[in-house]
C-alpha cells in the first residue's frame, strides 16, 4: 500500500485496527520525499532523526506525519521564514500549535520552503529556491505556503501547517488541488508564529480532504494565555457537521467576484459547482459587497505598515545574519540589505512610507476605515445567508516568473482571499475541478466569525458528491 496517499482519517482507522504500524507510515512518506522532492522542493529543512524516535500510541495523530510552514517555531529546529537573515536561527521554543501536535502524537517531518517572511502569492520570493506545482512543475504552487500545499499535493506529507494573511493557505491549496482552511481570527493561537501582519494572521490546515481539515482545525484551536488576541470560545467537535445535508441553507454569491479578471474556465468552474449545491438542496442567489473593490489597496497598505513595524526586530543584534562592519549604523544598514529580499524591502518602505506622519491619515487611517466597511458589509449579508461562495483565486497556476516581475498582477493572485483577512472570518478552499490543462481549481466558502462548522459542513457535502480531491498529480 502506498500509504503516504492515504488521508489521516483512514490512517488512524487502520492504526486502530492493527493493520499497519506508524512506521509504515513514515517509511512510506520519507520514501516519497527522496524520489519527488528533488523535483516538488517543498522541504527546506528534513527532520532528519524521524527512524530513531518512539511513536506515541494511543492518541488523537498517533504517527501521522505534518509538515509545518517555516515561518512556525519548533524548539531546536531551523526557523528562517525562508530568509537570509534568520539563517541559522534554531527556536528555543514550540509554537502553540507544535506543543498540542506534539500532544497529539504527531509525527513533525520538517520544514517547509514559503516565500520569504510570508510576503508573496507563488513560493518565489523564497532565499532557498522556488517550489513547483506537483501539477505542473513550470506552473508556481502559490504562495505563501506553497511548500505546505505541495507537499501535500504530491504526498510527501499526511497533512500540513499553513498561515494565512491575505490568502496564504487557501491560494496555494486552489493552485494545488488540496484543502486549505483559514480559521476565524482568535480561533487559533499565534504564539510562536513570526508575525508578517498580526491583525491578519492565522495558523491553519492544509489537508487532502475536509475530513482531515476539520481534525486538524479541532486539535490546534483553543484559547492560549500566551496570546491576547486567541478567543477563549470553546472548541466545537467539528466532525459532527458532517453528520447533516445542507437542504435549506441559503448561499451568496458576490457580484463583484464575477465581473472582469475571472478567467473564463474558473468562471465556468464556478457555475457548475453553483448548479450542485442548488442540486443538494441549498438556495443560491447574487449579493452585493460594494466595498469590495477596495479589499486589495486596504490589505496592501494595512499589511505592509504592520509588517514594516513588526520586522523591526531584524536587525542583526539578537539572532540571524549579522553583517561585520565598524559602526552600528552600518551594521543594521548592512545586515538589512544583505537578509532581505527585494520583496520585503518593497513592503518595508510601503509600510514605513504609509506609517509616517505626512501621510498617516491618508493612506493608514483610512484604510483602517475602509476596513471597519468592508467588515460591515460582510455582517449585512450574513444576517441572511449561511455562507458566501467565490472562486478561491482569479485563475488557475500561473507558469514560474511570468509575474514576478510584475508586483500588482502577482498582488491581485489575492483579490477574493484578502477580504475575509480584513475581516476576520474564516474560509476554507476545496477542489472543485480542472481546466483543461489539468490545473486544479479552487472553490472559496466564507463564513460567520467562529462559524468553522458551517462551512466544514458545506464543504463536505460538496466532496462527498465529488471526486476531484481523490485525483493524483503525476510525478
Amino acid at each position: 500500500m502506498n500509504l503516504n496517499q492515504f488521508t489521516a482519517h483512514k490512517l488512524l482507522d487502520l492504526l486502530k485496527k492493527k493493520e499497519i504500524s506508524p512506521e509504515d507510515i513514515l517509511d512510506s512518506v520519507l520514501k516519497r520525499i527522496k524520489k519527488v522532492d528533488k523535483v516538488v522542493k517543498s522541504f527546506v529543512f528534513s527532520n532528519k532523526n524521524l527512524k530513531s524516535k518512539n511513536f506515541s500510541k494511543d492518541k488523537i495523530l498517533s504517527g501521522i506525519p505534518i509538515a509545518v510552514k517555516d515561518n512556525i517555531c519548533v524548539k531546536g529546529e531551523p526557523t528562517t521564514c525562508a530568509s537570509k537573515i534568520l539563517q541559522g536561527f534554531y527556536s528555543p521554543y514550540d509554537a502553540n500549535v507544535i506543543q498540542k501536535l506534539k500532544k497529539a502524537g504527531a509525527v513533525l517531518l520538517g520544514k517547509t520552503n514559503m516565500d520569504e517572511f510570508a510576503f508573496g502569492s507563488s513560493c518565489e520570493n523564497s532565499s532557498y529556491f522556488p517550489t513547483h506545482n506537483p501539477w505542473g512543475l513550470n506552473r508556481v504552487p502559490g504562495g505563501s505556503s506553497g511548500g505546505s500545499a505541495a507537499a501535500v499535493a504530491s504526498d510527501e506529507t499526511i497533512m500540513a501547517l499553513g498561515s494565512d494573511t491575505g490568502g496564504s493557505i487557501r491560494q496555494p491549496a486552489s493552485f494545488c488541488g488540496v484543502v486549505g482552511l483559514k480559521p476565524t481570527y482568535g480561533r487559533v493561537s499565534r504564539y510562536g508564529l513570526i508575525a508578517f501582519a498580526s491583525s491578519l494572521d492565522q495558523i491553519g490546515p492544509i489537508t487532502k480532504d475536509v475530513e482531515d481539515a476539520a481534525i486538524l482545525l479541532e486539535i490546534i484551536s483553543g484559547h492560549d494565555k500566551k496570546d491576547s488576541t486567541s478567543s477563549p470560545l470553546k472548541v466545537p467537535d467539528f466532525k459532527r457537521a458532517f453528520e447533516k445535508g445542507i437542504s435549506g441553507f441559503k448561499i451568496g454569491i458576490v457580484k463583484e467576484c464575477l465581473e472582469q479578471g475571472l478567467d473564463k474556465e474558473v468562471r465556468e468552474n464556478f457555475f457548475k459547482a453553483v448548479k450542485l449545491f442548488e442540486k443538494l438542496g441549498a438556495k443560491v442567489q447574487t449579493i452585493s459587497l460594494p466595498y469590495l473593490d477596495y479589499a486589495i489597496s486596504c490589505y496592501y497598505i494595512l499589511a505592509s505598515a504592520e509588517a514594516s513595524s513588526n520586522l523591526t526586530r531584524f536587525d542583526g543584534v539578537q539572532y540571524g545574519l549579522k553583517a561585520k562592519t565598524k559602526t552600528l549604523k552600518e551594521m543594521y544598514e548592512k545586515t538589512r540589505n544583505l537578509g532581505f529580499g527585494r520583496e520585503v524591502k518593497r513592503r518595508i518602505i510601503l509600510g514605513t512610507y504609509v506609517l509616517s506622519a505626512g501621510y498617516y491619515d491618508a493612506y493608514y487611517l483610512k484604510a483602517l476605515k475602509v476596513r471597519a466597511l468592508i467588515k460591515n458589509d460582510f455582517a449585512r449579508v450574513f444576517k441572511n445567508y449561511n455562507c458566501i461562495l467565490t472562486p478561491t483565486s482569479p485563475f488557475p497556476a500561473f507558469k514560474i516568473g511570468e509575474k514576478i516581475s510584475n508586483p500588482v498582477s502577482m498582488y491581485l493572485s489575492d483579490i477574493f482571499t484578502v477580504p475575509v483577512n480584513l475581516a476576520g472570518l474564516p474560509a476554507i478552499s476545496i477542489p472543485s475541478g480542472f481546466t483543461k490543462e489539468e490545473l486544479p481549481i479552487g472553490l472559496q466558502i466564507i463564513g460567520k466569525p467562529f462559524d468553522e462548522e458551517t462551512i466544514l459542513r458545506i464543504a463536505y457535502n460538496f466532496e462527498k458528491n465529488t471526486d476531484y480531491h481523490l485525483k493524483k498529480p503525476r510525478l
